[in-house]
This record gives structure tokens, C-alpha cells and sequence, in this order.
């Protein structure tokens, strides 16, 4: 650990204590891989005292990727099933957060992991440098620290959306899609809230070899 630890820590803590303001969203990003799998045999549905059976035979089906953004004060999520994890399919997110799903809003405040795709350059190498600009003028990063994603909200919501929702076998891209859709529509209708009680007086008295080193 390092006082860069600290430091990115104490920065995401503190935007978290910030009170809901609309103008200025705070939105958790993060990506989760999906292993695709097809049943090689049919499941034997469930009777009366008997539980659905499923062959522990499958198919492999390749990949495809999730990228969440979660706004945790609103009960907002949204989830994007793409076939990559590519600059340029973090560029097009980060497009989507400012035209799509914040468009009245002055800056939204990113929270994210710090890997090498998670930058404007992905922006710029992605569209015109005009346009990189225009999107960027309204994001505002604010990178966990390395060994710290647990400081995510996102990964919350991924824990959720693994255990309701991709807890069996699914096979397409097109099936993905059809699986999370109704669970982030009926997550979105409840206005379901992360309530996050980790605050930077807490990581002090916590986490004290950190700052006593």
C-alpha cells in the first residue's frame, strides 16, 4: 500500500458523503466478463418434492462483457451486454453517460477502476478530437486505488445482478440481453438504493497502518 492508496481512497470516500445533486451526478463504472454456456442436454423441469435437474455436461459459447453504471443515490443502474471490452466500447459508454442518460447534467462525477482503457485518450482514439473534447468537458474521474475496487459501489450492484439474475447457464449475447433487461427495468422501477456507511474517519481509525506507515 502507498499514500497513492490513500490518497484515491480518501477522494471516492468523500464524494460518496456529498449529498444527491442531479446536476452533478456521482455514476459507478465497472465491466464483469460472462462466460457463455449452452446445456448440451435438455433440464428436467421441477415437480411436486423434486428440484429443476440440470447435466453437469456444456457447451462453451465464448464470451461477452457487462459494462454496469450505477448511480447509487437515485436507485439508477444500467447495464450494456457488449462482445468486447475495448477503448473504444469504454469511449462509446462514457458517450452514452453524457448524451443518453445524463443529458441535462452540468458534470458527472465517474467512479472507476484505474485500468489503461479507463481514460479520455480512449476518447480521443475512438472520435474527433472536437468531439472527444465535448464529452470529456462534462466527466470527471475519480479512480479507486489499485487493490481498492472494493471502493466501487459498482461492484455492489454486480454482486446483485450475478445472484438474482446470471445464476444459470446462458448461451447467446441475445439471450444475455433478454435475461437483464426486465431485472435492471424492475431494479430501476424500485429505485433500489446502495446505501454506503464507509466514510474517511472510519478508514482512519480502520485502516491506521495505512497512515501510520
Amino acid at each position: 500500500m502507498s499514500w497513492d492508496f490513500v490518497y484515491r481512497m480518501e477522494d471516492v470516500l468523500d464524494l460518496y458523503q456529498e449529498p444527491f445533486d442531479p446536476l452533478q451526478p456521482v455514476v459507478c463504472f465497472d465491466e464483469r466478463p460472462v462466460q457463455l454456456l449452452a446445456e448440451v442436454r435438455i433440464p428436467i423441469p421441477a415437480q411436486p418434492g423434486r428440484r429443476r435437474r440440470i447435466d453437469y455436461e456444456y457447451r462453451r459459447g465464448g464470451t461477452a462483457n457487462l459494462f454496469v453504471l450505477v448511480q447509487p443515490l437515485a436507485g439508477w443502474r444500467h447495464v450494456e451486454v457488449t462482445e468486447r471490452r475495448t477503448n473504444a466500447d469504454f469511449a462509446e459508454q462514457m458517450k452514452a453517460l453524457v448524451d443518453v442518460h445524463f443529458p441535462e447534467a452540468e458534470r458527472i462525477r465517474v467512479v472507476l477502476d484505474n485500468l489503461s482503457s479507463h481514460s479520455g485518450a480512449a476518447l480521443y482514439e475512438t472520435f474527433a478530437a472536437a468531439e472527444a473534447r465535448r464529452i470529456l468537458r462534462k466527466l470527471e474521474f475519480h479512480y479507486t486505488p489499485k487493490h481498492g475496487s472494493w471502493l466501487n459501489m459498482a461492484e455492489i450492484e454486480i454482486s446483485v445482478l450475478g445472484r438474482q439474475c446470471l445464476d444459470r447457464r446462458i448461451d447467446s449475447l441475445t439471450r444475455l440481453r433478454a435475461e437483464i433487461a426486465p431485472w435492471e427495468r424492475k431494479r430501476n422501477e424500485s429505485r433500489a438504493q446502495i446505501t454506503w456507511r464507509f466514510t474517511v474517519n472510519d478508514a482512519r481509525v480502520k485502516l491506521h497502518r495505512l497512515y501510520s506507515s
